[in-house]
């Protein structure tokens, strides 16, 4: 069985390899780094463009009330010690994961929410990928949009770095699959129906068109995952932070653009 998967992906990657398409209307820079936006079909980038058809930006409306909302113990908001969301959250969505004193480790920003939670509001953490944390995830991140991805890989982080980098080309599940075997040596070309992306996060949190909701960057690992028919990891693993660490330093410099649309 195994064997024949492997014939099925060799099959599938020569088919790959022999529809090599350009991004539609992808800008061309000189640095190579283009957003998964323009892999994406010109009907799924028009409904990310309209404020009135990206269904992402409902979860930033949910986030916009959650931030005011308060909870805990302590009763206090977000906004009761960040105040205004667009001035404290500017830019801060475009550094994480990043290395945080207090946790001692690598945490990505829904971790970093779930600090705030229990060490300053008295609340309880917010279960990773539940809608609540996604919200307060899509409104602080959306608070960066247009600004460029600045993830550290440096300092503190290099390990993690060192990490992420190796799992992002580590071989993996019965299919014997790398991240850098589509994202790295195909983008631009065809998988079954679909463009190869370059892979890069700065749309998430995202709205995925194929499961009819928002989805941090960990479920599409799990879903890159299931498709190398490989264990996936739980969100939040540590494994899954160093991969986002390596994935958001490659798209250093980028646009944010979360919430986008995904298929």
């Amino acid at each position: 069985m195994a064997a024949l998967l492997r014939l099925a992906l060799a099959v599938l990657l020569a088919a790959a390899a022999a529809r090599a398409d350009p991004p539609p209307e992808a800008p061309r820079r000189a640095d190579g780094l283009v957003s998964g936006y323009w892999f994406a079909k010109p009907e799924t980038r028009a409904i990310q463009d309209d404020p009135f058809a990206n269904p992402g930006l409902l979860a930033v409306e949910r986030g916009a009330a959650a931030w005011s909302e308060p909870a805990g113990s302590a009763g206090l908001s977000c906004a009761a010690c960040h105040g205004t969301a667009s001035e404290s959250m500017r830019g801060v969505g475009a550094t994480y994961p990043k290395v945080d004193p207090r946790a001692g480790t690598l945490v990505n920003l829904g971790q970093r929410i779930n600090i705030c939670l229990r060490a300053h509001m008295g609340a309880e953490p917010l279960p990773p990928g539940s809608q609540a944390r996604l919200d307060l995830e899509a409104f602080a991140t959306a608070q960066s949009a247009g600004l460029p991805m600045r993830a550290a890989a440096d300092g503190p982080a290099l390990p993690y770095f060192t990490r992420g980098r190796a799992l992002y080309r580590r071989r993996i599940g019965q299919m014997d699959l790398a991240c850098a075997m589509c994202h790295d040596a195909r983008p631009g070309r065809h998988l079954r129906a679909e463009h190869i992306s370059q892979g890069h996060v700065v749309g998430f949190p995202a709205y995925m068109l194929r499961w009819g909701r928002t989805v941090g960057v960990h479920r599409r690992f799990q879903f890159c995952n299931e498709q190398a028919r490989a264990q996936p990891l739980p969100l939040d693993h540590p494994d899954y932070n160093a991969l986002q660490l390596y994935v958001a330093w490659r798209g250093n410099g980028l646009p944010i653009e979360a919430p986008a649309v995904r298929r």
